[in-house]
């Protein structure tokens, strides 16, 4: 049976690692990501079978802790809230088979509530650690772990290596030790390729 007439919605969706699986098999992906499309703006369709939200994790996640503070008195957090309410809004109207958010563990549950559920990379295969809460309706992923194992090359968390094509040679908290640069905050928020898989096969 074909998957073609199956919309998906990868909403933040970003490099489409989520998404990717329904991709390769046949869904009708639609990728609402910056700088192209704002969900804020976003009119969905009609009939929608599954959405993937990622809404960005910047004012939230707790490895920004030490800046909450002066974050609350900024316009960034009420910036970050208004996407997150974006995607619910789309969550609510398109009434999907099957829904997710995710966002690394923080304060996002002040304001939407407590998650469902939280998962780790290396519980998926990929392995290195970076704690992520889900919300949302659809079958939970089975797990398929690993040990998060790994090591610094040449004293670098990435060299001149793509990291993410490389996870066997990482520390298992690589993520949150990369340094900074104009690809740090897209490298961290995307989504383990293991989780990504799995989560598909529950909710084809």
């Amino acid at each position: 049976m074909s998957n073609s007439g199956k919309i998906v919605l990868d909403l933040c969706g970003g490099t489409g690692a989520w998404s990717a699986p329904y991709v390769a098999a046949g869904y009708d992906v639609r990728n609402i990501t910056l700088p192209e499309q704002d969900v804020r703006y976003y009119k969905p369709p009609r009939r929608v079978y599954g959405v993937l939200a990622a809404p960005p994790c910047t004012d939230f996640s707790i490895s920004g802790v030490r800046w909450w503070k002066t974050k609350d008195k900024e316009k960034g957090l009420l910036e970050a809230l208004s996407v997150v309410a974006a995607c619910l809004h789309i969550i609510e109207d398109t009434k999907p088979v099957w829904w997710a958010l995710e966002n690394p563990v923080g304060r996002l549950p002040r304001y939407i509530g407590k998650y469902n559920y939280t998962f780790q990379p290396h519980e998926y295969g990929d392995p290195w650690t970076k704690r992520t809460c889900i919300w949302g309706k659809h079958n939970i992923p089975v797990k398929t772990p690993v040990e998060p194992v790994g090591k610094w090359v040449g004293g670098s968390a990435s060299g001149h290596r793509r990291i993410v094509d490389n996870p066997h040679f990482l520390p298992p908290d690589w993520v949150h030790k990369l340094p900074p640069s104009a690809d740090r905050s897209t490298l961290r928020s995307i989504t383990p390729a293991g989780f990504a898989k799995a989560f598909y096969e529950a909710n084809k």
